[in-house]
Parts: structure tokens; sequence; C-alpha cells
């Protein structure tokens, strides 16, 4: 990891342990869970809030403004919508994507939950979904939440990440080591 990623991860866990510790206190771990999707979505869906959270011409005030602007819209708890406006005080709004991931990870270990990020070359149904996850609880031995995303370049199959391990059944690996295989014969 880069020294200025592992700075950002630093500076997002010591964010989320606050945020997470005041939200279980005040029982509203719930709550803070609906209000990190939302975010998610958001950082997903919009490239201007990416920018706002990113440029460094927006100054402490204007970033402020808008980020208390998008946690009124979004109705995020007052611990959530409090903690962002601390952020773009100290000019910290940039680490709110490893905040949201670190925050997942909080929620999913006080649940007994493990994150799965499964990528697909077409999207799973909800059978398929609900299988994989059951399967994985079998291996895992905790209740899996499948993140589920699309790579239509896997050609086929699946690769899916389960904390450090990772499972790679696409036929994109298959054909990558099958063309090795075939350099070093020739």
């Amino acid at each position: 990891m880069s020294e200025p990623a592992s700075i950002s991860q630093g500076i997002a866990a010591r964010y989320a342990t606050a945020v997470f510790e005041i939200a279980k206190e005040s029982k509203g771990v719930a709550k803070l869970e609906k209000g990190i999707d939302a975010l998610s979505a958001a950082l997903e869906d919009s490239a201007d809030l990416r920018e706002l959270i990113n440029s460094p011409v927006y100054s402490r005030d204007v970033q402020g403004k808008a980020i208390a602007a998008v946690a009124a819209k979004m109705g995020l708890d007052d611990v959530l919508t409090n903690t962002l406006s601390l952020m773009a005080e100290n000019r910290r709004l940039f680490v709110l994507p490893q905040l949201v991931a670190r925050l997942r990870d909080l929620v999913a270990e006080d649940k007994g939950e493990v994150t799965a990020d499964v990528t697909s070359a077409k999207a799973l149904t909800k059978t398929q979904s609900d299988k994989l996850a059951k399967t994985l609880k079998e291996r895992v031995g905790k209740d899996v939440k499948i993140n589920a995303t699309v790579d239509e370049s896997l050609i086929g199959g699946l690769v899916v990440k389960v904390g450090s391990k990772m499972i790679d059944t696409s036929i994109r690996s298959k054909l990558n080591s099958l063309q090795n295989a075939m350099k070093e014969v020739g």
C-alpha cells in the first residue's frame, strides 16, 4: 500500500471508529447502516459529489455547506451528519470512500457478518445470490453479505473475494492460464 493510501486509511479508520462507537452507544447502528448505504450510493452515482470531496479548489466553507445540504437531503442521522461537517472543516472529505468502507466493516463485524465481493460476467439473480451466500456461510461460518458487481470481460464464471481469500473461476482467468502454459511450452 502506498504511503498516501495508508495515511488515508488511518484517517478514515479513526473517524469510522469514533462514529461507530457513538452510534453503538446510542443504539443507532441500524440508522448508521442505512446512512452508510445511502452515502455509498451517492458517491457511486454522483460525479459532482466525488469532485466536491476530492477537489482542493473548494474552500472549507463551500465543502461544509455542500456536504451539510447533501446529508440533509439524504436524511442522514445526526452522528454521520456531524462527522461529515467535521471532516469538511478539517479538509478530510477526501477519505469519505475509505470511511464508508471501514464503517461497513465495523457494522458487519458487529452483526457477525462478512462481506464477499463477487464479480460476475452477468448480473446474479436473487436465487443465485442467495445460494452463493449460503455456500459461503458454510465455508466461513458467518453470515455473508454479497457485494455484487458485473464485469463482462470475465466472459463467464465468478471472482469471489472474502477477506484475504480470493476464488477466481472466471473463463478469462482460465484462458490466461492456458495462454501462459502454451508460452512455456513453445
